[in-house]
């Protein structure tokens, strides 16, 4: 691209090397969270919520486990302090949460944020002024002393405003655009408002380090952190917190190599919503925690309906393929990643194992209220013969041949190709139903006798363009005994039979299934199969559809210009043309 060159870079390294969290691992314990949907989240809706709203999604994050919640900026507007009111005064904040509510270091919004606050049982009151160098030399025009003065005198004043009002708060500030501050600036402004505060291991104070425009890479980010957390003073006092947001696409990484570096603490949003970009998106981080078997403290085993909340009241969308919460984040279409996945399932089944390993799936979709159904295999043109079986497996109990699951994966592939659309576990049930199970036609199997001599004596009734028929023959077995009689009376010419079956279901209902596969002279094998509640004539007709496969010797799914085919795949995808497996 060629303006490039108009871009330079706007953060500021240590200046001292700071590397210690390279040598960890993984992240050990989860920060503590911070939700802020309802103020930083909030004000980057199209339309803010409203007061209702917002007391709704406070219970929802409530019940996720949020022990600390900004709930707004209470000198910002009336539904704002309308909302703040409410909370203290319905005594809607339970014992164990603190709310927290965000202030600019300027008199007249620190008092009115205070008068917002009165009778607060716990509230941490976020006082934060800008200090990158972009902001001080275009935006306030103003030399380093004279921000940290106002700092200093917010600090002061938040102070004096806690001790007048009845409550019990703890303070927090932010050097709002950090990651634009050059490192001994902001750890200078810092220190001087821990001065003011004095915290002590009673009253611990928040100092939180905001990537308020991502502009580094994570690991820059990090080395700022780590700097912070071994030079800020009474460090042993101080919960040092982070606030990253997206704007380079890696908020959720700036946040892990944060807390590796020392950061206890993280604020951020119910799937990124946030100005911008979004901000970091906490179930991606409390997750991605509980992917390495670290409890993320957040109670998130049922995403599907904390996601249809959070886009209810914001009238904002989590993307499809978004981390753990998306419709398709589980979900494969690729053959060969289908067909590992169910592998894998059926290992599980196979015994006791103590960790999750399946292929391609990070975490159990069911420990978040994900279904297995519908949402990990699914079936369009790319999809393969273990995706495609693992479907009629789990939804209607066929557990096919391996070259039978591969001959219906190229027909469903097909339908799938041609239609440009994935295929719902009843469209591919129905195309397996119509190209193999119980066909009669153009030999309808009607009845049949078996006598028992020296070897199998049958008489096969059967009927062909409307005519009956009664076929005689002998065999070694019973099966054997009417394949001849169809191969000898009706001049067709086929052999090695390849047979298996199942029971289909259990109970009083329970139906058998049978496959079997012929070889004609040129060596091509056709599959039939056959559901009946008896084993024997579910047998007969696998054998029956087999033959017919063979006398038809065309493909049944060749599709025309409108999109049809032989066997009527428009009333299949209706299910108006579903056999039933009765």
């Amino acid at each position: 691209m060629k303006n490039h060159r108009k871009y330079a870079r706007e953060y500021f390294v240590p200046p001292v090397q700071s590397f210690n969290w390279t040598r960890k691992e993984h992240i050990t314990e989860a920060p503590m969270w911070c939700s802020v949907d309802l103020r930083d989240g909030n004000q980057a809706l199209i339309v803010p919520m409203s007061l209702e709203e917002k007391l709704e999604y406070f219970q929802l994050l409530v019940g996720i486990g949020f022990k600390e919640i900004e709930v707004g900026f209470p000198a910002a507007s009336d539904t704002e302090y309308a909302f703040l009111r409410a909370l203290i005064e319905n005594d809607l904040v339970p014992d164990d949460v603190t709310i927290q509510v965000l202030t600019q270091s300027r008199d007249h919004i620190i008092e009115k944020t205070f008068e917002a606050l009165t009778g607060a049982k716990k509230a941490i009151v976020h006082l934060y002024n800008s200090t990158s160098r972009a902001q001080r030399e275009q935006v306030f025009r103003k030399s380093r002393e004279e921000i940290i003065e106002v700092a200093v005198s917010g600090a002061e004043l938040v102070r004096s405003c806690a001790a007048q009002t009845v409550g019990n708060f703890q303070f927090q500030y932010s050097p709002e655009s950090f990651t634009g501050t050059e490192m001994d600036f902001a750890l200078e402004i810092c220190n001087r408002v821990l001065d003011v505060w004095r915290p002590s291991a009673d009253n611990k104070v928040i100092i939180n380090l905001p990537a308020t425009v991502s502009m580094s890479m994570p690991h820059v980010y990090a080395s700022q952190i780590e700097y912070m957390s071994e030079h800020l003073n009474d460090r042993d006092d101080v919960v040092l917190s982070v606030h990253p947001h997206n704007d380079r696409g890696t908020g959720v990484a700036d946040a892990e190599l944060a807390v590796l570096a020392g950061a206890q603490r993280v604020e951020g949003t119910l799937f990124g919503n946030g100005e911008r970009t979004g901000n970091v998106d906490v179930v991606t981080l409390a997750l991605n925690l509980f992917s390495h078997g670290v409890d993320p403290r957040l109670n998130l085993e049922n995403i599907p309906v904390i996601r249809a909340k959070h886009e209810r009241l914001t009238n904002m969308k989590v993307g499809q393929r978004h981390p753990y919460a998306g419709e398709l984040v589980f979900t494969a279409f690729s053959g060969s990643h289908q067909d590992a996945i169910a592998k894998g399932m059926k290992w599980r089944e196979e015994g006791e194992r103590p960790y999750w390993s399946v292929p391609y799936l990070l975490i159990d979709p069911k420990d978040i209220g994900r279904e297995y159904e519908g949402d990990i295999i699914r079936i369009n043109s790319q999809s393969g013969k273990g995706g495609i079986g693992y479907i009629l497996e789990q939804h209607y109990g066929f557990q096919l041949p391996a070259q039978l699951r591969e001959e219906l994966g190229y027909l469903v592939k097909g339908v799938s190709d041609r239609l440009h659309k994935e295929l719902m576990p009843r469209e591919v049930y129905g195309i397996f139903a119509e190209a193999f199970v119980n066909l009669d036609s153009p030999i309808e199997f009607v009845d049949c006798t078996l006598i028992r001599q020296d070897n199998y004596q049958t008489a096969v009734t059967v009927r062909i363009d409307g005519e009956v028929k009664e076929l005689i023959a002998t065999g070694n077995g019973r099966l054997d005994a009417i394949s001849n009689a169809m191969s000898h009376n009706l001049g067709m010419s086929y052999a090695n039979l390849e047979y298996t079956e199942h029971a289909l279901s259990v109970g009083s209902e329970s139906q058998a299934v049978s496959y079997i596969a012929i070889t004609d002279e040129t060596g091509r094998k056709f599959w039939g199969c056959g559901i009946d509640a008896d084993i024997m004539t579910s047998s007969i007709k696998a054998l029956f559809s087999a033959v017919n496969r063979m006398s038809q010797y065309a493909e049944p799914f060749r599709l025309n210009d409108r999109g049809e085919t032989a066997v009527g795949l428009e009333r299949v995808i209706s299910g108006s043309g579903v056999p039933s497996t009765k």
